[in-house]
């Protein structure tokens, strides 16, 4: 794989003033993007909904154990902070895998590997349903943490091999979504049937839904032969890349504020706003639905101004979350500024997957599989680090630090070197 810290311009692009960015259109030296096959374009968003799907099941396969926990933890034998366990083992694992899966996938046709990722995933949460004491459903984890971290660093960059250029924006907003979605309707809906049937039945469903989406990925979804060989060397030579150098940063300092200060919000309201249970759950749906609305209005501008869609988000993630402590006295400020953060957040992904996207359009498989990485690590560092600093300086201490790595996030954007946003071709 080449080089791309120094990319040579294309004769026929025009580079911008403030970031030099590599071109978008192809160069002697790089492989142009493989256009979406040539589908009917009903064909090519059920294909886009299905990888949809697939994020969607496997954030829920991740996040499920959130509303399960006390019972998981009885029925187990051990305490709820050693079920808590659960999804760190998920979380570092995944991104242990992510960059790994390409590399190990080789030239395999990506269509049959997310089918069997998927199956993967559905096992896990079968034996996650099975599981007779703690060490089965810990091995059962790990089976989840490295579907989804292979999922995640093939879906992330898909959109552009199922849809034509025009559509690219919206359809990796449509997969990204499956984010959000999984926070406002998965997990609740798991802990709804854990309720119901037992904290077994929830991920039984869960396995069920998994290999429901795997049968339609492999009826819906085109062939996707590999586009390049994935190299070790290949991947590590993208930090050579200042552009993904840059992204990478940023990603690590906003997934991990975030995650720092959300991770213990529930406390915080409640020593903040002093929401009770109803009133907690209500803001976090509020949130979670603007983090939808959030995710498909950065797919619209991200493609064209990734910069200045990342210092937005940045800007507007430091602002809410530093706001907190200071003015969500009262139920309805914290649900203003949960609003804020959460439309500001949902952005984050599908804003920060462009950037990375832009950065190394010639190895965007290997670049997708650095963000999931990066991703899944944030957040597991996040949630650890913001654990010490509420046990030693109370819940509203911790959104200082969330706030903090977002204004760092912020200085980076504005800083570092960014791509060029794609420009819509002519006639289209």
């Amino acid at each position: 794989m080449q080089n791309t810290s120094d990319p040579t311009p294309s004769p026929t692009s025009t580079p911008t003033a403030d970031t030099g960015s590599p071109p978008l259109t192809p160069t002697a030296d790089t492989e142009a993007p493989p256009s979406a096959p040539r589908q009917r374009p009903a064909r090519q968003w059920a294909a886009v909904a299905v990888v949809a799907a697939a994020t969607f099941t496997v954030v829920t396969a991740e996040m499920l154990p959130v509303g399960l926990l006390t019972p998981m933890a009885g029925s187990l034998r051990v305490s709820e902070g050693a079920a808590g366990l659960t999804l760190t083992i998920t979380g570092l694992v995944a991104a242990l895998s992510a960059p790994l899966v390409p590399l190990v996938a080789g030239h395999f046709d990506r269509r049959l590997l997310l089918c069997l990722l998927m199956a993967v995933l559905a096992i896990a949460n079968l034996v996650s349903a099975w599981a007779p004491h703690f060490a089965v459903m810990v091995v059962a984890r790990v089976l989840v943490g490295l579907a989804m971290g292979g999922v995640w660093s093939l879906a992330a960059g898909l959109a552009v091999r199922l849809v034509p250029e025009r559509s690219v924006g919206t359809a990796t907003s449509l997969i990204f979504s499956g984010i959000a979605i999984a926070s406002v309707l998965g997990v609740p809906a798991g802990t709804y049937i854990g309720d119901l049937g037992g904290w077994r039945s929830a991920f039984a469903v869960t396995g069920a839904v998994a290999l429901l989406v795997a049968v339609a990925m492999a009826v819906l979804l085109p062939r996707l032969p590999a586009e390049r060989g994935t190299r070790a060397g290949g991947v590590a030579g993208l930090f050579r890349n200042p552009r993904i150098t840059t992204g990478l940063t940023l990603v690590a300092l906003l997934v991990a504020g975030h995650f720092a200060a959300y991770t213990y919000i529930r406390p915080v309201l409640e020593d903040t706003a002093g929401a009770d249970a109803t009133q907690v759950g209500t803001l976090l749906l509020c949130y979670g639905i603007a983090g939808i609305a959030g995710n498909f209005a950065a797919g619209t501008t991200a493609p064209a101004a990734p910069r200045a869609t990342l210092a937005v988000t940045s800007a507007l993630i430091a602002a809410s979350v530093l706001l907190i402590p200071v003015i969500g006295g009262t139920a309805a400020a914290a649900a203003g500024l949960l609003v804020v953060w959460g439309a500001a957040y949902g952005g984050v992904s599908v804003g920060a997957q462009t950037w990375l996207m832009s950065s190394a359009p010639e190895a965007r498989e290997a670049a997708s599989a650095l963000f999931v990485g990066v991703f899944n690590g944030s957040i597991a560092i996040g949630a650890l680090i913001g654990g010490r600093v509420v046990d030693a300086a109370g819940p509203p201490s911790v959104m200082w630090l969330g706030g903090a790595l977002a204004v760092g996030a912020l200085v980076v954007t504005m800083a570092g070197r960014a791509p060029r946003g794609r420009r819509t071709p002519k006639g289209r």
